[in-house]
């Protein structure tokens, strides 16, 4: 009963999405927010990318975006090794062969420096613990001129304000570059500078549909 108990009340508040109900994550009234044709156009592919997703939950988006990138592969990476079974389950049934599942610690992202050209992030950047460190490693494993994506909704527990993402991501080398959708529903790019030192890109502040 404790362990119910525990499950519900994550599923509630703050904190990691329970494993043990995943299946919410797939249900269709998702698309009502954002659908994975949608979030597809704003991450801006081309086919040959390799693509990070943080925090996939069951894979409710991944088999579209690996679609989008037949001749690239995209990498799950989750600290629960039971949402990376689901996902990992889920692409395999829809015949998807270029992704790869990587367990998480909760400190670092271990990939090689300036490997991936675009990382997105659903629901997920407020979960996170370590978020400062996070921000940093992704700075750090993403292409010059590649894009962080993080997309938020309303009435979640964990989701943050655009305001609140910037203070996160800006200081560690990211510039807003498109945010779409409006209010607390919304995903904001970034952009890591195509060049060292302090330049940055400019923060447009538009809203895109």
């Amino acid at each position: 009963m404790t362990e119910k108990k525990n499950i519900m009340e994550r599923f509630a508040g703050k904190g990691v999405y329970p494993h043990q109900l995943a299946w919410v994550l797939l249900l269709p009234f998702r698309n009502l927010y954002l659908s994975p044709k949608k979030l597809i156009r704003r991450l801006e592919l081309k086919d040959d990318f390799r693509v990070l997703e943080l925090g996939p939950g069951p894979g409710y988006f991944s088999p579209r975006v690996a679609r989008a990138i037949p001749k690239g592969k995209l990498y799950l990476a989750d600290i629960q090794a039971e949402m990376l079974e689901k996902a990992a389950r889920r692409l395999r049934k829809r015949k998807a062969v270029n992704f790869e599942t990587v367990r998480l610690d909760g400190t670092s992202l271990p990939f090689a420096n300036d490997f991936f050209d675009v990382i997105y992030l659903v629901t997920v950047l407020g979960e996170i613990s370590e978020q400062e460190t996070y921000a940093r490693e992704m700075h750090r494993i993403l292409k010059p001129g590649g894009i962080v994506s993080i997309s938020e909704q309303a009435g979640d527990p964990d989701s943050l304000p655009l305001e609140g993402v910037q203070k996160l991501l800006e200081p560690a080398g990211f510039a807003l570059d498109k945010v779409f959708g409006k209010g607390r529903t919304y995903t904001a790019n970034f952009r890591k500078a195509e060049v060292d030192g302090d330049e940055r890109l400019s923060d447009t502040g538009l809203y895109l549909k």
